[in-house]
C-alpha cells in the first residue's frame, strides 16, 4: 500500500507527519487533558514524549502497517489533529485526534471522509471500521457522518486511563465495500 504524502480537501492539507511537527502537536493537543480524554494515552508531560510517538509513527509507516497525516488549515497551514490508519489484513482502523479549538467546525468529519474514501479505494482493502467511547458522542458523530454505520457495542474493549483504569465499552462502526 502506497497511501499519497499530501492529501488536499476543500479547507484542509493532511500531510505526513515530521519530527519538526512535534512542538505543535504538543501545544495543540497532545497535553490537553480534555483531548485526550478519550484517547489510550494519558496528555503527554513534554515534547520529548511527542518526537518518540512521531519516531514511532515513521517506523510503522516504513512497515506499511500504519499511516498517519498532520491535518492542517489549508489558508495558514495551522496544525489541527492527526488522522491515520492501521492495516491489518483486509480491513483498515481508523484513529484521529483533533485539538480542542477546532472541535465543533467539521475539520475532521472532512479529514475522516477523504481518507475513508481512499483507503476503501485500495485492493484487498473491504473495510474500514473504528471504535469509540459510548459517552464520546462527538466522535461517534463524525463516524456516522463519513458513512459508517453503528455495529454494536464492544463489552469492556478498551482502556481510556483518562476516564478509567478498567476497559471500557465502545461503540463499533464500520463501512464497507
Amino acid at each position: 500500500m502506497n497511501p499519497p504524502e499530501v492529501i488536499g480537501t476543500e479547507r484542509l492539507v493532511l500531510r505526513r507527519p515530521v519530527i519538526e511537527d512535534a512542538e505543535a502537536i504538543f501545544s495543540q493537543y497532545a497535553q490537553d487533558a480534555d483531548v485526550t480524554k478519550y484517547l489510550t494515552w494519558r496528555p503527554h508531560k513534554s515534547i520529548e514524549t511527542v518526537r518518540e510517538f512521531l519516531l514511532l509513527s515513521l517506523k510503522e509507516q516504513n512497515e506499511g502497517r500504519w499511516f498517519q497525516w498532520v491535518i492542517t488549515k489549508k489558508d495558514d497551514q495551522q496544525l489541527l489533529g492527526m488522522i491515520g490508519f492501521k492495516v491489518d489484513g483486509y480491513k483498515a482502523e481508523l484513529g484521529y485526534v483533533l485539538a480542542r479549538s477546532f472541535w465543533g467546525r467539521g475539520y475532521m468529519t472532512e479529514a475522516a471522509r477523504v481518507i475513508v474514501d481512499w483507503v476503501l479505494k485500495q485492493e484487498g482493502i473491504y473495510r474500514v471500521w473504528a471504535f469509540c467511547d459510548v459517552e464520546n458522542l462527538a466522535s461517534a458523530r463524525v463516524l456516522e457522518k463519513v458513512g459508517m454505520q453503528r455495529e454494536g457495542v464492544l463489552r469492556r474493549w478498551m482502556i481510556h486511563p483518562n476516564v478509567s483504569d478498567e476497559p471500557r465499552d465502545c461503540y463499533c462502526y464500520a463501512i464497507t465495500r
